[in-house]
């Protein structure tokens, strides 16, 4: 085998992110769920023959990459290093194997060069309906949240294990999306394989050996020369959400070591009845997520940069749910894991971490069937959207308008949740005032109003939270407004839960804001005036919380009549 120099390693390196970033933006392009196509909500990466993360793709979520990043140990041990053969693929939805609920499929594809196994490809996405009780809180235990398909092949030398598709298509209610999201899936992973065998065969290479380990030892070096840097200390981090029918409390005490951090989850709220408990592998992956951010964001994502962030927390907890529990929504508590961290790390770094968000995606599923009115034809949809609030203010920059943190997936356009089924979204643009008030201001959410064509009545799957609990400021900065959602009678509806919406009625949510930076006197008096413009805050917000006089608040009234900038 040739002998490489780190100049050529570095250009390897480079280009598997760009192999598994085509590996990604492929499953993209073929899935057949909305949330994969206009979400993003996936995840690719490349692994070395012992099942070590060497490179994930730029597209795709923490949650999922970072709990893929300890699926694929689990797959090479449930399948048998002996028995993984060319031509296989391995599929699994367990959410404690894979990324935390059923709704996520994992396939992992074994790569294989001159007939010697040299690495694997992994992904994972987030499709619309696995059976059960449909995508949820409602459940009691994992059970009843939908088919479960522990690591089995999916492809068996080449051949398509047709029982399993018959299965899968007998228990789930868009077959056709599942089954043709499988398939995505598994091209995916031919298609970084294509890519890596291109790559070895430039480079002549044998194996990944070399290059794996110029990944994982300057990865591993540079995440602990950053730790290293650090003031040593503990601090704890505390916030409570809504939860299901009852608040939860998530706390974390966070330890920063020399080699190491720790966050450990003792004294977070016990197991809950519903179905918004989170496995410990999606705690990991944001906990670890918030920390990169923070500390080292320019080193690539991989095994051994991800090493030093350690996790702890009591089993069957809030954050440590064991089988059974019920797990569907896991997003929720997972995607306030950051927030919590960041209570703790603020007292340690301060003038460093933003300020809480909405947190959680403001995400709802609509279960559509037809009336005795309907045209024939017509046939029961299910159509799941992504929505976001804002996030949170930083030290020096206002928040994020309606933008997934710590998510990252992306806003479903009007256009393509109508085109999934029989929907109407009347309503869908930025929430004025949302924002809480500082120095830096918070992002802000987002209103949007649903209903269902003529003919047509739904049940409505609501997946939020900060309807009680709104996003808290850091440094003297206000909260974010909370969560609002009703019938258009103002009937209140609830936060989480499947509820029955009769034919010609709409609902109307109003997603949180996040929280402020810093307190409003010190905002800079054009920062006001912009935001007044732009519609961002009111006239009396201007006037009562930042201080804005009344001459200057007329001025950017009038320049707005007359189309001037600000």
């Amino acid at each position: 085998m040739a002998q490489h120099s780190n100049v050529a390693y570095q250009v390897m390196w480079n280009r598997l992110i760009s192999v598994v970033e085509e590996q990604a933006q492929a499953l993209v392009r073929t899935a057949f769920s909305t949330s994969v196509r206009e979400a993003g909500d996936l995840s690719a990466g490349v692994y070395d023959a012992q099942g070590r993360m060497l490179a994930q793709a730029v597209t795709g979520t923490p949650g999922h990459v970072n709990a893929m990043a300890d699926a694929v140990p689990h797959f090479i041990r449930r399948i048998g290093r002996d028995n993984i053969r060319e031509g296989d693929v391995y599929l699994t939805n367990d959410p404690w194997e894979g990324t935390g609920h059923l709704h996520d499929f994992t396939m992992v594809t074994p790569s294989f060069h001159n007939g010697a196994l040299v690495g694997f490809f992994a992904c994972t996405a987030h499709v619309v309906d696995v059976g059960g009780r449909g995508f949820g809180a409602d459940g009691n235990s994992v059970y009843e949240e939908g088919i479960h398909i522990p690591i089995m092949r999916f492809v068996d030398a080449g051949t398509v294990d047709a029982t399993l598709i018959a299965i899968l298509r007998g228990n789930v209610r868009e077959p056709d999306q599942l089954i043709g999201d499988l398939y995505a899936l598994a091209t995916c992973n031919e298609i970084g394989h294509r890519r890596l065998i291109d790559m070895m065969r430039e480079f002549t290479l044998d194996d990944l050996g070399g290059i794996s380990g110029f990944i994982l030892e300057n990865s591993r070096r540079a995440t602990l020369e950053r730790i290293a840097a650090l003031p040593r200390g503990s601090a704890n981090g505390e916030m409570t959400v809504d939860g299901f029918a009852a608040p939860i409390t998530l706390r974390v005490k966070l330890t920063i070591e020399e080699t190491r951090i720790l966050s450990d989850f003792s004294g977070s709220s016990g197991l809950d009845p519903k179905g918004i408990n989170c496995p410990l592998v999606y705690t990991k992956a944001y906990a670890c997520y918030a920390l990169k951010c923070a500390i080292a964001p320019e080193i690539p994502n991989n095994a051994a940069s991800l090493a030093p962030f350690e996790i702890a927390a009591e089993e069957n907890t809030i954050v440590h749910a064991l089988h059974p529990a019920p797990v569907a929504l896991r997003h929720i508590v997972g995607h306030f894991v950051p927030d919590t961290v960041y209570a703790a790390l603020d007292q340690l770094l301060p003038d460093l971490v933003p300020a809480e968000g909405a947190g959680c995606l403001c995400n709802f599923q609509m279960s559509l069937r037809p009336t005795a009115h309907a045209a024939e034809g017509a046939r029961r949809v299910e159509v799941l959207t992504f929505n976001s609030g804002g996030s949170g203010a930083r030290p020096t920059v206002d928040g994020l308008n309606a933008t997934a943190f710590p998510s990252g997936v992306m806003t479903m356009p009007v256009e393509a949740t109508e085109h999934a089924g029989p929907v109407i979204i009347w309503r869908k643009e930025l929430r004025a005032g949302s924002g809480g008030t500082g120095k830096q201001r918070g992002g802000l959410g987002q209103y949007m109003e649903v209903g269902a064509r003529s003919g047509y009545e739904f049940d409505l799957s609501a997946m939020f939270d900060r309807v009680n609990h709104p996003a808290r400021g850091r440094r003297g900065g206000g909260a974010g407004a909370p969560t609002t959602i009703a019938l258009d009678d103002g009937t209140p509806m609830k936060g989480k839960g499947r509820q029955r919406v009769p034919a010609e009625r709409r609902v109307l949510m109003a997603f949180p804001g996040g929280a402020g930076y810093g307190s409003a006197s010190e905002r800079e008096q054009q920062e006001i005036k912009r935001d007044l413009a732009r519609g961002y805050i009111t006239a009396q917000s201007a006037a009562q919380d930042y201080g804005l006089n009344a001459a200057d608040i007329a001025d950017v009234q009038r320049a707005i009549r007359a189309g001037e900038d600000i």
